[in-house]
């Protein structure tokens, strides 16, 4: 009688972020580094991205500011949000936990955060999240994302 020997092999649950305005325009401005893998893998099943009407509008925003720069027409930034948007999980915002960061441009950042129970943020302005970890919530850069998601090596 042979029997019949199973492996169980562990998941990773797939973490579920908010991806920082200027994650999206580093991502943009370069095609080297690490946002711009990180944006590349957005519809990868890697990771989740979440949005609300406030981040698309603020995506939205600094994208038409800075269109030329970016060498984006203002279709092309139309598009790119749409696409981005489709890509999305999205979220309403019912609950405010205002004032918790240093800079309140960043709150709503942190409510669709908590709102969409994301574990992290990713961003380069780490230090405009301090306190977060109470949420269960993790300000990280793109690059140490890539390492917790093996797409780099530490």
């Amino acid at each position: 009688m042979l029997h019949e020997i199973s492996y169980i092999i562990p998941t990773m649950k797939t973490p579920d972020v908010v991806l920082g305005t200027n994650i999206i325009v580093a991502a943009l401005r370069s095609k080297r580094g690490a946002s711009n893998k990180l944006l590349s893998l957005v519809g990868t099943n890697r990771f989740e991205i979440h949005d609300s009407v406030a981040l698309i509008l603020e995506y939205e925003d600094v994208l038409h500011r800075h269109h030329t720069e970016l060498g984006l027409s203002q279709d092309d930034v139309a598009d790119f949000i749409d696409s981005l948007c489709s890509m999305a999980h999205h979220h309403e915002i019912y609950f405010q936990w205002r004032p918790t960061l240093s800079d309140v441009n960043d709150e709503f950042v942190l409510e669709l955060a908590v709102t969409a129970r994301c574990k992290y943020i990713v961003t380069h302005n780490i230090s405009d999240f301090k306190g977060i970890d109470r949420f269960g919530i993790q300000a990280i850069a793109p690059r140490e994302f890539l390492q917790i998601i093996r797409e780099v090596k530490e």
